[in-house]
């Protein structure tokens, strides 16, 4: 009729206290956390399991301690959360064709919102990418570092947090796979050039505030990266692990 209660470690529930505490605004960024004597008696436990709670929270990236001072409030930016959605996506074994009907969402919304933010300083840094893309393009060095920061700077401008939080553990799952379609087999420079057009015409459309023409071309791109992958006979039904491997 019942079901065993499972014992939840007392190391997990220092954890899990301070990290609500944190998520709701009561420790807000910056705050200094007690130290680990006074967080020992007002839990009631050993310092060890303190210490152990407050060691998966500075992994979880949400205290940190500087020079060996006191642990204080910070918050994960979406870079360093995304790791553990994209684990989570691989074991749910997500396939690239999922991954790319998401893609085709988030990164035209991005491209949108960056046309109506964009300042003249965000338009250089991406011709500066741009431009360094093309550079290593034309000595047949990799451009996938590049095309990373292109549309990552792209969202940035957005300034949309929750979509910066949406895409980052889908991008490191993605680009993986854009670096097997460089490598594959049929000479790329026909998917660089193409590449280097879309993203020509993306920062053109954002220099100018046409956030229609912007998202425009972004779908174009990411549909150009389909049709590549579909080209060069990957599988879009493998699943993620497999497919970057």
């Amino acid at each position: 009729m019942f079901k065993k209660i499972a014992a939840v470690p007392a190391y997990r529930i220092v954890c899990d206290t301070i990290e609500a505490r944190i998520l709701d605004g009561s420790l807000p960024p910056g705050a200094l956390l007690p130290i680990e004597t006074e967080l020992s008696a007002q839990f009631g436990l050993a310092r060890h399991t303190v210490r152990e709670g407050l060691r998966i929270l500075e992994e979880g990236g949400f205290v940190q301690r500087e020079a060996g001072r006191r642990l204080y409030v910070r918050l994960p930016d979406h870079a360093e959360l995304a790791p553990r959605a994209s684990r989570a996506l691989m074991m749910q074994r997500v396939t690239f064709r999922e991954l790319l009907e998401v893609t085709l969402a988030l990164e035209p919304a991005a491209a949108t919102g960056a046309a109506l933010r964009a300042k003249p300083s965000d338009i250089k840094d991406l011709e500066d990418i741009h431009q360094a893309m093309a550079a290593a393009s034309a000595k047949g060095e990799t451009i996938t570092p590049f095309d990373i920061a292109f549309h990552s700077r792209i969202a940035e401008i957005g300034g949309n947090k929750a979509l910066l939080l949406a895409r980052e553990p889908i991008s490191a799952l993605f680009y993986p796979a854009l670096e097997r379609l460089m490598q594959a087999p049929a000479d790329p420079l026909v998917t660089r050039a193409r590449m280097l057009q879309a993203h020509r015409a993306i920062i053109d459309a954002l220099a100018c505030g046409e956030a229609d023409r912007a998202g425009l071309w972004m779908t174009r791109h990411m549909r150009d990266f389909r049709r590549g992958y579909e080209l060069y006979g990957f599988d879009l039904d493998e699943a993620l692990g497999a497919a970057a491997g």
